[in-house]
């Protein structure tokens, strides 16, 4: 039985809502997400793992703001497939690149027979134990439209989804990997002044995901996103979101670790101002031998702005070999800014190497006075010293082009603040 508050919370959402039409396959997730989400109710700053950030935002029935600004163009002369989403609503044009099946979740709602149903909602179920994850409950039930792309082969030329600012989009996106394919996904922009966006990824055998997501830089916007991946043996997934300015932020990653020797790698650069709060919130599992994860995230903060980071790695028993790292660090650049974090490992095999760390400092002055004293103008030090705090989360970026890419938009973004 949910408590009252969380009942009224979740009777005033839901009511300004409307399922979008769907039969078969489709119909039958989001009635079982609705009914998971039935019996969690939304979330409220009681629960363990919104302690840090009131999620009143997302939780209340109308958005806060609508979203206006969208000058993202960290990958605009980049040889790529584009998607773009505005208001809610994926479109594209030609042909997907050899080795890519895309299609839109609105387009497919009514079919009977497709490979997302294998991979819809199911993700998420499994990533909402034990940890209840009931933004992304809402999202699989509601959601409006959203990217569904297959890799069939290694493909070379990556696939960008561009987002136009729109009010308030629910977006669902699924992709899967089939085994020995590979592919790159980039993101770039915000949704919508309150966004939710889940994505449901699925690795098989000796397949390869690389993401890059960069968010801003508007500085309003309110956004929650879910990231849901599942990787087979020998597989690998690479994510990296790079976030600047934001009003909330609220970013989850979900990893499961299903097959030996697999390689999960997730991290993130922030940098915001005044009421700027960003959190992280990622959970890797390890269930299977050999695997290597690695949780990097640098958070640099000023005007009274807030960080949080939370991570957990698991370690089932039977996972032995595990190689599990994860290191999250702020960099300070006044006293009114906060950074809280809660690091957390739990662990069943006892042939592992697993690591945690967390860091929280000013900028450091020794370096800032030598870089004066050769003639650095002190707003140019600064922004150098920050550029190298953040630079081990850059470097989880693979591909020397796109980190290059991300490194310059975000010296060139810093340069005008």
């Amino acid at each position: 039985m949910l408590p009252e508050s969380k009942k009224t919370d979740l009777d005033q959402r839901l009511g300004a809502l409307t399922m979008p039409e769907s039969t078969g396959w489709l119909q039958s997730a989001r009635e079982a997400a609705r009914e998971r989400l039935s019996v969690s109710g939304l979330p409220a700053r009681r629960d363990e793992y919104w302690r840090y950030t009131d999620p009143k935002a997302f939780v209340q029935a109308a958005p806060g703001v609508v979203a206006t600004e969208n000058t993202t163009e960290v990958f605009a002369d980049l040889e790529a497939f584009v998607i773009t989403v505005e208001n809610g609503v994926v479109s594209f044009t030609g042909d997907a690149p050899a080795g890519l099946e895309i299609s839109t979740l609105a387009s497919v709602a009514t079919t009977d027979i497709h490979w997302a149903r294998e991979v819809y909602g199911a993700l998420e179920a499994a990533g909402s134990q034990p940890v209840v994850r009931p933004l992304a409950s809402l999202n699989t039930a509601y959601a409006q439209d959203g990217v569904l792309i297959r890799a069939t082969a290694p493909v070379e030329t990556p696939v960008v989804i561009r987002y136009a600012p729109g009010e308030d989009p629910i977006l669902h996106h699924v992709i899967r990997v089939t085994a020995n394919a590979s592919m790159t996904l980039l993101e770039v922009g915000t949704p919508g002044g309150r966004g939710n966006t889940v994505a449901e990824v699925e690795v098989a055998d000796g397949g390869a995901f690389h993401h890059i997501r960069v968010q801003g830089p508007d500085d309003a916007r309110h956004a929650n996103t879910h990231t849901f991946a599942a990787l087979g043996e020998a597989s690998t997934i690479k994510s990296f979101t790079l976030s600047a300015n934001g009003a909330l932020t609220r970013n989850e990653a979900v990893i499961t670790l299903t097959g030996d020797d697999a390689i999960a790698h997730v991290a993130g650069a922030a940098f915001g101002k005044g009421d700027f709060h960003h959190d992280d919130t990622v959970f890797v599992t390890h269930d299977a031998e050999r695997c290597e994860s690695r949780q990097v995230f640098k958070k640099v903060l000023r005007d009274g702005a807030t960080g949080v980071f939370q991570g957990k790695i698991l370690v089932k028993e039977g996972a032995q070999k595990t190689d599990g790292y994860q290191i999250s660090q702020s960099l300070l650049l006044d006293d009114d800014s906060v950074f809280l974090a809660k690091p957390e490992l739990e662990i069943y095999a006892d042939d592992v190497a697993c690591s945690h760390g967390s860091t929280t400092g000013a900028i450091d002055e020794t370096a800032l006075f030598y870089l004066r004293s050769r003639g650095v103008p002190k707003r140019v030090a600064t922004d150098l010293l920050v550029l190298s705090f953040l630079a081990e989360a850059l470097d989880e970026i693979e591909d020397d082009d796109l980190r290059e890419r991300v490194s310059d938009y975000l010296a060139d973004w810093l340069a005008q603040q």
